[in-house]
């Protein structure tokens, strides 16, 4: 008795299963992706700020650092640039004598070119641009207010974006 009630309970899922099988996607031609969009991304956003990660760095950007290499760092949304924050946290006013420092590591070596870093203030309409002669590299970034900063980086060939705060 017990075995038929259970029969019964199942038996609608049972169908919804079978036909949900049954339905398969369209084959669609898709081009394979850019670089940029098939490096892994970074850390899920929540709120305003792209996370500030502290645990070792990605094996990619060790060059140059000795043991784990733990340091506070960014992630482009894209996974193909990431922000190594010596100045951390960033701040428009430095009182301790420590500069907001960032050295851009990019994921592929790239072609010979500048970084290009268009910043935009939050809930305003302050946009400023800064520049890394020779591409990603060591740079010192300040923005003028403090806030959440949207970044677009853009060098040689590639794209990627993250939000830093300063304070």
């Amino acid at each position: 008795m017990r075995l038929s009630m259970l029969s019964a309970r199942l038996a609608p899922a049972t169908i919804v299963l079978a036909m949900l099988a049954g339905c398969t996607a369209t084959d669609t031609a898709v081009p394979p992706p850019s670089p940029d969009q098939a490096a892994a991304p970074g850390p899920a956003r929540s709120g305003c700020g792209s996370p500030v990660e502290t645990g070792p760095l990605p094996e990619w950007a060790r060059a140059g650092f000795t043991g784990d290499a733990r340091i506070p760092h960014v992630m482009g949304d894209r996974g193909a640039i990431l922000g190594v924050l010596f100045g951390h946290p960033l701040a428009v006013s430095r009182l301790d004598g420590i500069s907001n420092k960032v050295l851009w590591v990019a994921k592929t070596t790239p072609q010979y070119g500048d970084l290009v870093i268009d910043a935009k203030l939050a809930g305003s309409t302050v946009s400023v641009q800064r520049r890394v002669l020779g591409g990603p590299g060591p740079s010192i970034i300040d923005l003028p207010e403090p806030g959440c900063w949207h970044l677009t980086l853009t060098w040689p060939d590639h794209t990627d974006n993250m939000d830093l705060i300063y304070r």
